[in-house]
């Protein structure tokens, strides 16, 4: 992993923010902190811009229940960062760590990728 690891309340308030939309599924809030041309990469699908991400999430909320918990922090340089959370719920598998690499563009995310 590169960066350094950081303390969970050290990430940009826009990471924050979006991983609180994203857990209680509230696509408006969660997309409103994209910039428009954002991409977002996930279970090895693109997706890119408003529309697109907005069906991203609105299937990521309805495909699975699960919980999720923030375990770690990292500022990988620039305006990149790295949230680590642990999910548990019915997908398979049952519980994953999934890291969420964020790069930020005028307090705006304009790069997400999740991945194990």
């Amino acid at each position: 992993m590169t960066g350094r690891p950081i303390d969970p309340a050290e990430l940009p308030e826009t990471v924050p923010r979006f991983l609180a939309a994203h857990r209680v599924r509230d696509t408006p809030t969660a997309l409103a902190l994209f910039t428009p041309d954002a991409t977002v990469t996930d279970d090895g699908a693109v997706h890119t811009g408003g529309a697109d991400i907005a069906r991203w999430l609105d299937r990521a909320a309805s495909e699975y229940t699960y919980t999720t918990e923030l375990t770690g922090a990292r500022h990988e340089g620039g305006d990149r960062w790295m949230a680590t959370h642990h999910l548990e719920g019915d997908f398979p598998g049952g519980q994953v760590d999934l890291h969420f690499r964020f790069t930020l563009d005028g307090g705006l995310i304009s790069g997400l990728t999740i991945e194990p």
